[in-house]
């Protein structure tokens, strides 16, 4: 894990809460274990994004974040994500934190059991434990954010995802972080737009990395994709996907909001 020291504040507060939260888990630990046998087996989230022609749609279900706020506090799960299902996403993103997203695994396994699908678990992973706990209750991908992991435990959870059968989404926002991810065989990137230590957005981040980022590995572009010339943007530069949130809950219509953001044209990466 990334020393507590060197993560910006907000970033560090997060962290921490998620140090004691995997500390209440390991109690748990034999029931976490027999979820495991009762979930579903994982959807292919990798394979869902992996598209052609076009960039894919990863739609996202959150109520609030430390950045923006309360964003659409009241919002019934199963309903919102079975709309950007029929609005044409090829996948979903739930949030889980509590205390600074309003998140629960309620929401993961409520969207889980209604959508045909494939679900991400969106957190800040530290320990083994919750990538079981995202299995059991349901994720067929995991969040690994490389700004708060070290080598050692970025490998160690990205083996335990795919043990397990699901997606790890490693995510980077510059190049030592992407040189990270790919060292220990990464295969699906996100490149975060958004600036952890000042909460900045800039698409540029997305344009700079995907240059070297090689043509077998799925690109998903994440944080502050507005509009479907963003979209249009990013597809000419050949991201294979984007992982959208803020922009669609904030609209009045999400399910519409999504649906103006599908079937935008990818250009292949050499």
């Amino acid at each position: 894990m990334q020393g507590h020291n060197t993560l910006p504040g907000i970033l560090a507060r997060i962290v921490e809460t998620k140090r004691r939260e995997v500390e209440a888990l390991r109690d748990r630990a034999e029931i976490l274990e027999l979820a495991l046998s009762d979930a579903a087996p994982p959807r292919d989230f990798r394979g869902g994004l992996a598209r052609p022609d076009t960039v894919a749609l990863i739609a996202e279900c959150k109520r609030r974040s430390p950045g923006a706020g309360d964003i659409r506090a009241e919002i019934d799960p199963a309903e919102l994500t079975l709309g950007y299902e029929s609005a044409g996403a090829s996948a979903l993103s739930v949030l889980t934190d509590a205390e600074y997203f309003g998140g629960s695994l309620d929401d993961l396994a409520v969207v889980s059991a209604a959508v045909e699908l494939p679900v991400l678990r969106k957190d800040f992973t530290l320990d083994t434990l919750q990538v079981m706990e995202a299995r059991g209750s349901g994720a067929d991908a995991v969040l690994l954010i490389a700004r708060i992991l070290d080598d050692a435990t970025m490998e160690h959870l990205h083996t335990a995802v795919t043990a397990l059968g699901m997606s790890a989404l490693v995510e980077v926002h510059d190049a030592q972080e992407l040189g990270r991810a790919l060292a220990i065989g990464a295969d699906l990137i996100g490149i975060n737009n958004r600036d952890l230590s000042t909460f900045r957005t800039d698409l540029e981040t997305s344009l700079r990395l995907v240059e070297d980022v090689p043509s077998d590995v799925v690109v998903v572009s994440e944080s502050g994709i507005r509009t479907r010339a963003d979209v249009e943007l990013l597809g000419r530069a050949g991201v294979d996907a984007i992982l959208v949130g803020e922009s669609l809950l904030a609209s009045e219509d999400p399910t519409r909001a999504a649906a103006g953001l599908v079937g935008v044209p990818r250009a292949s990466r050499v």
